[in-house]
């Protein structure tokens, strides 16, 4: 990831009032592609970094959200491992479930990041203080976030997001430390 000097000074400050950060699967935690086997079993390619990104965010106590609009079994267990809490699968309307959200964590939009890939994600990235899109994104989608990743859906993005959410907020040398990298 490039370095926090890097990051814009007015998506430092959008960074560093967040308290939920809200995932899209297809295209955000994996490259967007779905496999089947022969069985028709779906199978997902998760970013084993973008796993500890999400681990870090909630250790500091910013909670994670899945809203996706398709269903997979392979998600839920994606989430379980990650102990992501709040779960929404087979959502037609990502704007609504996200303020629903928002609501039951008494949380407000600038308190909020939302990562997106396609245009399905605009209406939840609107809702939000801080809108994500990934560096693959189709360029509607990249020209209404605040922030576009410098890596692809599903290869590190969400892990990106992660340390400069961490960096803004102050706790990315603590966690260093308690990685044992410092």
């Amino acid at each position: 990831m490039a370095p926090s000097a890097a990051i814009p000074p007015a998506i430092q400050q959008r960074a560093q009032k967040i308290r939920l950060l809200v995932l899209d699967v297809d295209g955000v935690l994996t490259d967007g592609r779905i496999i089947y086997t022969d069985a028709g079993e779906e199978i997902k390619c998760f970013h084993v970094r973008d796993g500890l990104g999400i681990r870090m965010l909630q250790q500091v106590g910013i909670k994670v959200a899945v809203i996706t609009g398709r269903h997979s079994q392979v998600v839920a267990h994606r989430a379980q491992n990650l102990q992501i809490d709040h779960v929404f699968q087979g959502v037609r309307d990502k704007t609504a479930v996200l303020q629903t959200l928002q609501s039951q964590l008494a949380l407000t939009a600038p308190e909020t990041a939302a990562v997106g890939d396609d245009l399905v994600d605009l209406g939840m990235m609107q809702r939000a203080g801080l809108a994500i899109a990934v560096a693959d994104a189709p360029p509607e989608v990249q020209a209404r976030a605040h922030w576009v990743t410098s890596l692809p859906g599903g290869q590190g993005a969400v892990r990106e997001l992660a340390e400069m959410i961490l960096k803004a907020q102050g706790h990315w040398q603590d966690l260093l430390r308690r990685y044992g990298a410092l």
